[in-house]
């Protein structure tokens, strides 16, 4: 069957009960605007070639609400498999060689060429601020450097610029927004949803260099650290005193 988009509600329905119960169905949820879907775009529609007797399904996130809430979507990209109706399998974030050994599984066969051509991703996040619909916070790995040598200070400070700019409001936290690994994190995921707040996220907890450099580089100590069009706003209290003075504090600083 061919790589498919989702084109309306109906579309999706339609899709999704007219194959046979032993197909297996994946439906991949994505937005325009997160960098980590990129690669997956194009790893998702090959592996539909691979896989051509089973349903691969697109669906665009922020166009189809209704659909994604009712898969309790997140975050993207995410990866829902389904069998007999019945969801078997779920996957976030951008991991190219997870997605491709997920399906051999779940198929039951070997096929090389998905592992080949589906290669690990470094890639960071990116999102644009709204205040409709879900808050999809975009998922992935690390941005991390591609081989194993030591960065220089100017690669590091080059790739934190990239990172601190990789989405409107970028947060550098301990942990996910799924699963905060420290109190202040947390607090301040609660916050940025509560005001409707999209944002990129980067896992400091998974990165010494952009932990430690962070500090040296914005010249602020502790995390979390939550910037606004490249610039750093403040951690957890700072934030909560910007909006205590301005409750449009995230409105008028997005614009």
């Amino acid at each position: 069957m061919p790589f498919t988009e989702v084109t309306s509600d109906a579309h999706f329905t339609e899709l999704t009960t007219s194959v046979s119960p032993s197909t297996l169905i994946a439906l991949y949820f994505h937005t325009p605007w997160a960098d980590p879907c990129v690669q997956m775009n194009t790893v998702f529609k090959s592996l539909s070639d691979i896989y051509p007797q089973h349903l691969f399904v697109s669906v665009n996130a922020d166009e189809f609400p209704d659909i994604s809430e009712s898969f309790d979507v997140s975050a993207v990209p995410f990866i829902v498999f389904l069998r007999e109706s019945t969801i078997i399998k779920e996957l976030s974030g951008a991991n190219p060689k997870e997605l491709a050994s997920t399906i051999q599984s779940l198929t039951g066969g070997s096929h090389p060429s998905a592992e080949k051509g589906a290669t690990s991703s470094n890639g960071t996040t990116a999102a644009n601020s709204s205040s409709t619909g879900p808050s999809f916070v975009p998922s992935g790995p690390s941005a991390t450097p591609s081989n194993e040598e030591e960065e220089t200070e100017e690669e590091l400070n080059k790739r934190l610029t990239k990172l601190i700019n990789a989405a409107p409001v970028m947060l550098f936290m301990k942990g996910t927004p799924a699963e905060p690994k420290c109190g202040f994190s947390r607090q301040l995921v609660a916050i940025l949803r509560e005001n409707q707040v999209r944002f990129g996220f980067f896992d400091i907890l998974k990165d010494n260099s952009v932990r430690q450099g962070l500090k040296t580089f914005s010249d602020w100590p502790t995390f979390p650290q939550l910037y606004i069009k490249g610039e750093l706003q403040g951690g957890l209290d700072i934030i909560k005193e910007s909006i205590a003075e301005d409750p449009k504090f995230f409105e008028n600083a997005v614009a």
